[in-house]
């Protein structure tokens, strides 16, 4: 996903590998990022831009004038099943691949409009009713459509605009006078009961959720730093010899601050599961559900009724705004390049819209960095010459000297000393380019080369537009490097330091089988971005804060209390309570090219490599005290002899795992009962030879709250998901995000057992810990709020004293 489709790494490597050893050499020992994109783009021959070509061929991102019936009957399947979801998805699909102003794009929008009619999406359905007649729908089909509106506009409460649809609709009846008697009849009987509804209704007060603007609105920083914008002026940016750029805070804090709040510079939507076509009809047209029908491909917003590119069936929006924002930025150049972008991963996409975008800022500074960089100096280097210039420089300290600006050599910030969310922050985040494999700077390389060729070949003059019609003057411009080398470098720089710099966007999808009353929450990888601020931030294995996402907006908040002079710190992924030590090192290490001396680490260090962590450790089948040792495990009492082979443990481990994933299957097929004996006796299995706080112990507690919560068995459902908090307590802590998804799940279960005093106090307690970590515009915290508000109108008003 993030990097080429593994037919193109392979092919790259084996060229690699064909590659005479000099020629090795030369690019392995190149230090300069222009040397090594001039000498591996010098290498792309034609039969591997064929080879590539024939591999992006595989997308079907174009318009097909075949797919829009294909998706509208399948979604008018969908639709008499009464799975609106399902039909509304599938017209999108269709929405897609129709060409603007045909009959195709109307007929979809209204199909659509009438699916969410049933969703009870009457804003959205209106939307679509609109783009439908804008498309040009059929004359003879206009009635029902308006019968549509008009009762979305009653059910809203705008009566004034119903009236005047109905009105509409009259004088469409009497210029249809070829309007078959019994459709006649049926299309009056409605109008006369929307009349009498309009007559009778009251104003109405539909209470629609929280939009995401008021909660980007709300969610402000207490007071911005002067010169780390984004940041709050608890923090300032400092620079050490050893671990670079940092963010310290210059009080103290305490848990649920907001440090950070910053939109992406950039960001791409990932595409899913997105397999090439085969050959074959009825493989042709996909009807899986990603993330791209799903998200808007701009603002990352959920959208069920989304707007397509008209020129691909790719790319998908929010809204006619978003879409011509995307068209005007980036997508006007990436919109021939659909299929190839998708092969070529989610980093070479990155990077180019990078570059794209770096247009729109004063572009003759950054032209002139970027050929500067590219041609004068080595752009690879590490920070540690200026490092060493900067040692210590605080941005929240001193910054004027007898009146005049204090011109600092913090890597990323502008001529002002300001470190901002721009093209020049993220040009300087590290590429790392010393401690990348040849193999991979090789593949780089050529991919940004190709994707160079492609655009060359499409004669795109949108690319280099922005610079023909910036400040820059023709006698000023840079002739030591030609146009496409200065973006070319520019690109391999970008895709090399996202290995260490991308952040995953990450949203909270729900799960679970159809028609639950628990829904079941997994954090999903929506989109893949660059954040200069948040880049800023150091990792620990046992961070002090938070990091999450509502639409393209990161949000840092403080997760403990963080004492004045303290670094803010947050996890790049290797927790110290989901591995250990020396998996969590090998991560840092292949990935961000550090090792980690965080306290849990060294901490760790010390403890008998023998011993392991207690959460994933086999106890004694005996006296159940924890079994220690390497190939022989021995009980850990010493007036127990037991001991076992740590094979024979390791293979009922993967038989009980497989057990409870045949559970997990029942489950989803809807036989609970079947489920829960499967488990009950995985259960007992797992407490006869894991520990107390193993996590697939907590697993199968979990699960068996959800096959209990299916039967509608609240008791037992809580008491087993109580088992499966304590384990998460164990591995996590009482404070930590895990612990307050958990929570929101018992609460839950709680609310539909009408357990009204525990519903009540684990609200409350799931609120104090999500409130921390994700804010108050969390989905969880809406919830739970929905959840008190009804729990309160359920309690018995309190008898005042008798008389």
């Amino acid at each position: 996903m993030d990097l080429p489709v593994d037919e193109w790494k392979s092919y790259i490597l084996q060229k690699w590998s064909l590659l005479p050893k000099s020629i090795q050499v030369t690019i392995s020992t190149a230090e300069a990022l222009s040397d090594i994109f001039l000498h591996s783009s010098s290498l792309l021959q034609p039969e591997d831009e064929m080879f590539l070509k024939r591999l992006s061929g595989g997308y079907l991102v174009g318009k097909d004038p075949d797919a829009p019936l294909f998706y509208r009957e399948e979604g008018n399947k969908k639709f008499h099943e009464k799975d609106y979801m399902g039909a509304t998805l599938l017209y999108s699909k269709g929405v897609a691949h129709s060409r603007p102003s045909t009959e195709d794009i109307s007929l979809c929008y209204a199909n659509r409009s009438a699916a969410l009619f049933h969703l009870g999406q009457y804003e959205t359905c209106l939307k679509d009713i609109v783009r439908a007649q804008s498309h040009g729908y059929p004359e003879n089909l206009q009635p029902k459509l308006l019968l549509r509106k008009a009762e979305c506009l009653v059910t809203l409460g705008r009566l004034q605009e119903a009236s005047q649809t109905i009105s509409d609709l009259e004088s469409n009846f009497a210029a249809t006078p070829a309007l078959a008697a019994s459709q006649f009849q049926i299309l009056q009987r409605t109008l006369c009961r929307l009349k009498r509804k309009v007559q009778e209704k009251e104003t109405l007060g539909e209470t629609f959720p929280a939009l995401l603007t008021k909660a980007l609105e709300d969610m402000e920083l207490r007071e911005e730093n002067a010169h780390v914008r984004g940041a709050s002026s608890s923090v300032s940016l400092r620079v050490d010899p050893l671990k670079g750029r940092s963010l310290v805070a210059t009080k103290d804090i305490l848990p649920g601050e907001l440090l950070v709040k910053e939109d992406a510079f950039v960001s791409v939507l990932n595409p899913g599961e997105m397999p090439p076509r085969h050959e074959g009809l009825e493989s042709k047209w996909d009807t899986r559900v990603t993330n791209g029908d799903l998200y808007c491909h701009r603002c990352l917003k959920p959208t069920l009724a989304t707007v397509p590119c008209d020129g691909c069936s790719y790319a998908k929006y929010c809204s006619q705004e978003c879409l011509q924002q995307a068209w005007d930025l980036y997508h006007s150049v990436e919109c021939s390049l659909g299929g190839l972008l998708l092969t070529l991963g989610v980093f070479c996409h990155v990077a180019l819209r990078s570059t794209l975008l770096a247009r729109f800022e004063d572009v003759g500074k950054v032209r002139m960095t970027l050929c500067g960089e590219t041609c004068n100096r080595d752009v690879s280097s590490p920070e540690g010459k200026n490092l060493a210039q900067a040692l210590s420089y605080d941005l929240g300290g001193e910054r004027e000297q007898r009146g005049k600006t204090v011109e600092t050599s913090v890597p990323g910030c502008g001529i002002d000393g300001k470190y901002e969310n721009n093209y020049n922050a993220v040009f300087h985040l590290l590429p790392h380019t010393e401690n990348h494999s040849p193999e991979h700077k090789f593949l780089c390389a050529l991919s940004v080369s190709a994707l160079g060729r492609q655009l060359q070949a499409a004669g795109s003059q949108a690319f280099t537009a922005g610079l023909k019609s910036s400040k820059l003057k023709a006698a000023e411009a840079p002739v030591l490097c030609p146009e496409w080398n200065i973006w070319g470098v520019a690109m391999l720089r970008h895709m090399l330091q996202l290995q260490c710099n991308a952040q995953a966007i990450t949203a909270i999808q729900q799960t679970g089988s159809k028609g639950s009353l628990i829904t079941e929450h997994r954090q999903v990888r929506l989109a893949t971005g660059l954040f200069p601020v948040v880049s800023l931030l150091n990792h620990s294995c046992s961070p002090n804060a938070s990091v999450s996402f509502i639409s393209t907006i990161a949000t840092v908040r403080a997760s403990q209390p963080i004492r004045k002079g303290q670094e803010v710190l947050h996890c790049y992924g290797p927790h110290e309570s989901r591995m250990g030590v020396a998996e969590r090192h090998q991560k840092l290490r292949s990935q961000y090219f550090f090792d980690c001396n965080c306290p849990p680490c060294e901490r760790e260090k010390q403890r008998p490599s023998a011993l392991g962590p207690r959460r994933e450790a086999f106890c004694c089948h005996r006296c159940r005290a924890l079994l220690q040792g390497d190939d022989v495990l021995s009980c850990g009492s010493t007036s127990c002899p037991a001991s076992v082979h740590r094979h024979h443990l390791d293979s009922r481990l993967q038989d009980l795992q497989q057990q409870v994933g045949l559970a997990r299957k029942l489950l989803q097929n809807c036989k609970p009962e079947r489920a829960i004996q499967l488990l009950l006796g995985c259960q007992h299995d797992a407490e006869s030879f894991l520990s107390a706080e193993h996590s697939v112990v907590g697993e199968i507690a979990d699960d068996l709250a959800q096959a209990y919560a299916a039967l509608g068995d609240w008791k037992k459902s809580a008491s087993h998901l109580q088992k499966s908090l304590r384990v998460v307590e164990v591995r996590h802590g009482p404070s930590s995000v895990e612990m307050g998804h958990e929570l929101f799940k018992l609460a839950q279960i709680f609310f539909n057992g009408l357990a009204i005093p525990e519903a009540l106090n684990t609200i409350q307690r799931a609120e104090k810990v999500l409130l921390v970590h994700c804010g108050p515009w969390n989905d969880e915290i809406q919830e739970l709020q929905e959840m008190k508000s009804c729990l309160m109108d359920l309690l018995p008003i309190p008898m005042g004293p008798s008389e």
